[in-house]
């Protein structure tokens, strides 16, 4: 990799590194939230799928902007958009201003993702982009879980709101980076946005999500909450026709047409559904039903970073000889036996007999299965289209987390106390097994297709 590719390299995982950094402080920082602003648990769930509820909706127009305005100009206004609504959450003065910022934050990281991956299969050719996705899934999902850790230390010894600003000097480095790279933009003349289907799909997905969170608070057949499910199902429906029928769609229904990259969503829906349970279920457990400190509770998932750190660029690779089926499918059954393992949690609770192990596993199954998941789902693209093919695999991760997180009063049945975080265990595993199962149903090799369609033009069988 030469001086160009190392910078583009760099800015990509900079500029995405923020948002997952900052998805994952405020797991950790909820119990703190919760103890200077109220709200309770439901408060909780809106500061997680507040952010959740704009980035999976906007995210669809962040590939589709990337594509017509070219990676750098949207990453540019992305960063400054984070930098600003980062500053606002930090100084929220009630619950229900740190909601808000974090649902305009949510449209600022909703186009750092899809841009930054999109710098990454623009630049790299075949022979290192598996490589390069690798490192970038390595470094971002890093950011993801060392987030934890980082934000417990400033909660611990400063406050939860310092742990909102620890964006800015990754933001301000990668501005500076982005300024200086000569790698020409890709740009898409002619396309347009809609914001008419953006506007349907925000508005369906809040719908439902407030339903779900509500529903529980305020009982199921509540008019409020019937009526917010149905007009969310009816405008997301109402989406979903318009992209069907629309000429330059912000979600392409087309590129479900092809087998990995609906395989891939439907593998990524299960796994980062999963993911997010997790995530929200073991901090939110140790320092309220346990009793850990923000920074144990952080320090809790650092084995899984390490591991990611380590092995994600090999897999990368090793999934670019091999093919992704074998990866995507061992990697989430591995988390699922890790997540059953947290079944053995119990009063007294021993972090060192009860969780480590599942940590480990889930550390090894997501290596195994990040970097090969996004080279199949972008690797089935044509070329030109790895922007909004990058924009709808994130969104599907993205919405997965937000529903799942929005009902995770229902799964838990009340608080997440020890019986609640088993009920989430035993979710979370079932939620990876069923990606297990649909990347092996699914997923098909590109290179031994092309062997067996070279095989079947020259009668000849297949290496």
């Amino acid at each position: 990799m030469d001086a160009s590719g190392r910078r583009v390299l760099t800015v990509a995982i900079l500029a995405s590194f923020v948002s997952f950094l900052d998805g994952s402080i405020v797991n950790v920082a909820l119990p703190a939230i919760r103890e200077d602003l109220g709200g309770g648990l439901a408060g909780q769930q809106w500061v997680v799928n507040a952010y959740l509820v704009t980035l999976g909706a906007l995210i669809l127009v962040a590939g589709s902007l990337s594509d017509l305005y070219g990676r750098k100009v949207i990453l540019r206004v992305g960063l400054f958009g984070f930098l600003v609504t980062s500053i606002a959450i930090a100084a929220s003065p009630g619950i229900e201003f740190a909601i808000v910022a974090r649902a305009l934050q949510g449209i600022a990281g909703a186009l750092l993702v899809p841009s930054s991956l999109a710098l990454i299969t623009t630049h790299f050719g075949e022979a290192m982009r598996g490589r390069a996705i690798g490192a970038w899934t390595a470094a971002t999902s890093g950011a993801m879980l060392v987030a934890p850790l980082i934000g417990g230390l400033f909660i611990d010894f400063a406050s939860w709101r310092w742990a909102f600003l620890i964006n800015v000097l990754p933001i301000g480095v990668t501005l500076w980076l982005l300024a200086g790279l000569e790698t020409p933009d890709v740009r898409k003349p002619g396309a347009r946005v809609d914001l008419i289907a953006c506007a349907l799909c925000a508005l369906g997905l809040g719908g439902v999500v407030f339903a779900l969170i509500e529903g529980s608070r305020l009982g199921w057949g509540d008019p409020l909450v019937v009526a917010a499910l149905i007009i969310g199902v009816v405008l997301f429906a109402g989406f979903l026709l318009r992209e069907r029928r629309s000429a330059e769609p912000v979600m392409p229904l087309d590129l479900f047409r092809i087998r990995n990259f609906w395989a891939g969503n439907l593998a990524t829906t299960f796994v980062y559904a999963a993911l997010a349970l997790n995530g929200f279920a073991v901090v939110v457990f140790l320092q309220e039903a346990v009793g850990f400190s923000a920074t144990l509770a952080g320090l809790a998932s650092l084995p899984v970073t390490v591991i990611m750190i380590l092995g994600s660029s090999r897999v990368g690779r090793w999934a670019d000889r091999s093919g992704p089926r074998m990866f995507m499918t061992i990697g989430p059954a591995v988390m699922a036996i890790g997540a059953a393992l947290l079944l053995t949690a119990a009063d007294p609770f021993d972090y060192w007999w009860q969780m480590l192990p599942a940590i480990v596993l889930l550390g090894v199954g997501l290596t195994l299965t990040v970097s090969p998941l996004t080279s199949a789902v972008l690797g089935s693209v044509g070329s030109g289209r790895e922007g909004i093919a990058s924009a709808v695999n994130n969104a599907v991760s993205r919405v997965a987390g937000l529903l799942v997180v929005a009902v995770i009063a229902l799964i838990a049945g009340g608080d997440l106390d020890l019986d609640g975080f088993h009920r989430t265990a035993i979710a979370t595993a079932a939620l990876f097994a069923a990606g297990a199962v649909a990347s092996w149903a699914g997923i098909r090799n590109p290179r031994q297709r092309e062997e067996a369609a070279q095989a079947a033009r020259t009668g000849s069988p297949p290496e």
